[in-house]
């Protein structure tokens, strides 16, 4: 075995399937743990840096954000739905606020802004006729190059296209194997697989899994609960997904007629996998304070997931200089899905000994935090 991948979320799952299309023997650790965040998100593309971001993170959302629509297309064409949508994207706010047009219409300007496509102004009462549940009192900007996800469809996607290129798959909780000088690989159960390298994409179960080696790095999980609602008799297909700037609030749609906003956010829960009545309480206020037409609505569930957060909002994207034979890659918190699929790209790069075309200096997976 050439590289182990434990971890079968999105990351995991997307470096797999870079790692066995280059033709690498490769191998997924996955134990399926409830409460997996890829499948709990609600699956708003925007991969588009801001000017306030670091020079890395600069980097590295520009080259994700180049990268999406290509493997998203890819799976598409080698027969795997991964449920990837370009619906385009509002961003409202009450009359008198621009929504952010100045900013969106500068950027998508740039060459590495390409995939942002066009930026329109909308006059008030104009993003409701594209998200009829909007209040008709805003207005805001439209961004055609915003999409959503379905994480459930995406991860399926690459799993199964690394399988059909042979990639092997182990159901269970992974120990990394350590002879105390380099991790050797990852065992499951009675077996013990060896590799020259381990890429641990186990989301906010990373931190325990290194622990076994004396590495300690700053992932925890998050838990967000997000509640979904059917709307009968619309169809939500094609609606945009949706950004209420006051409240830095995100709304999504699903086909047929379901609708999703956004969720909790509760660094101090740990692994708890509840529907919380605060959660549910807290969730359902703020949708109907936003879109009150929701009243009518059908509650059909709530999703639970653990975001992998760091202290200092930076992910986790590399090796680690005292623990070779590990490659990093988790921290990504509620951007999951909308980084996960590029974060997997450059682990299975530089488990391969490539070039990663990126800084990485800033993602350090043992770097001490500091709150943010």
């Amino acid at each position: 075995m050439d590289v182990i991948v434990v971890g079968g979320g999105i990351v995991g799952t997307s470096a797999a399937f870079h790692l066995a299309k280059k033709g690498v023997s490769t191998a997924l650790v996955d134990a399926s743990h409830l409460g997996q965040a890829t499948g709990a998100g609600t699956g708003i593309v925007f991969p588009w840096p801001f000017p306030w971001d670091s020079p890395a993170e600069q980097g590295f959302k520009a080259a994700a954000a180049a990268h999406y629509p290509r493997l998203m297309a890819e799976l598409v064409e080698d027969g795997h739905d991964p449920g990837f949508e370009v619906v385009g994207g509002l961003s409202v706010d009450r009359e008198g606020d621009d929504a952010g047009f100045e900013l969106f219409s500068t950027l998508s300007r740039r060459p590495e802004f390409a995939t942002m496509g066009r930026v329109e102004r909308l006059a008030e009462g104009e993003p409701r006729e594209r998200f009829p549940l909007v209040p008709a009192d805003y207005g805001g900007v439209h961004i055609e190059g915003m999409a959503r996800v379905n994480g459930h469809s995406a991860r399926s996607a690459l799993f199964e296209a690394a399988e059909e290129r042979g990639l092997r798959y182990y159901k269970g909780d992974a120990r990394l194997l350590w002879n105390g000088e380099r991790v050797t690989g990852a065992g499951v159960g009675s077996e013990e697989l060896t590799a020259s390298t381990v890429i641990v994409a186990a989301g906010a179960w990373s931190a325990d899994l290194l622990a076994a080696t004396g590495v300690r790095v700053g992932v925890r999980p998050v838990r967000g609960q997000s509640t979904h609602f059917v709307l009968p008799g619309h169809r939500t297909r094609d609606w945009p997904v949706v950004r209420f700037g006051e409240r830095d609030y995100f709304v999504s749609a699903a086909a047929p007629d379901r609708v999703i906003t956004g969720g909790t956010w509760e660094p101090e829960a740990g692994f708890d996998h509840r529907v919380t009545a605060s959660g549910l309480l807290g969730n359902l206020s703020t949708a109907l304070e936003v879109l009150p037409e929701l009243a009518e609505a059908t509650v059909v569930e709530t999703r639970v997931g653990f975001r992998p957060g760091t202290h200092d909002g930076a992910q986790l994207l590399g090796p680690i200089e005292g623990l070779p034979g590990v490659v990093v890659a988790t921290g990504l918190g509620s951007q999951g899905l909308t980084f996960g699929p590029f974060q997997g790209t450059v682990a299975a790069r530089l488990a391969m000994g490539e070039d990663p075309g990126l800084d990485l200096s800033a993602f350090v997976p043992d770097r001490t935090q500091k709150p943010g």
